[in-house]
């Protein structure tokens, strides 16, 4: 019985290493890609004059949707490059929870799976509910 524990606790470990390399590495990926279009973005508009920070011009419509944002990758687009690091840093805890569902279903822990299921269709559906993809 000692012996059982011990696996378990082993897994359990095992788990929260794994949950926290996905984190680090969402992370750390996310910052790279927004670098990467930050520095596009600088070499594309510094020989420009400088903005009117007087009147506020939002996004372009094409980069508030994911079609818009993918093909913008696909153009080489900086300020789609953001976006999309941004969209990975948004999508980092939510796969950190289906990892951890996934978790939970192999360990046939009925109620953790149950609590994680609750919590990931909350923040789809607020994270998601509102987008016209």
């Amino acid at each position: 019985m000692n012996v059982q524990k011990n696996k378990i606790a082993l897994s359990e470990r095992d788990v929260e290493k794994s949950v926290g390399q996905l984190l680090r590495f969402g992370v750390v990926t996310s910052s790279i890609i927004v670098l990467i279009g930050g520095i596009l973005y600088l070499f594309s508009i510094g020989s420009q004059p400088r903005p009117d920070y007087d009147i506020f011009k939002g996004e372009q419509a094409s980069l508030v949707t994911f079609k818009g944002i993918f093909m913008g990758i696909f153009t080489m687009n900086p300020m789609a490059i953001i976006q999309f690091g941004a969209l990975l840093l948004i999508m980092t805890p939510i796969m950190r929870i289906i990892f951890s569902l996934t978790a939970f279903a192999i360990e046939k822990d009925r109620l953790y799976v149950i609590i994680t299921l609750i919590v990931l269709s909350i923040i789809l559906v607020s994270t998601f509910g509102g987008l016209n993809i």
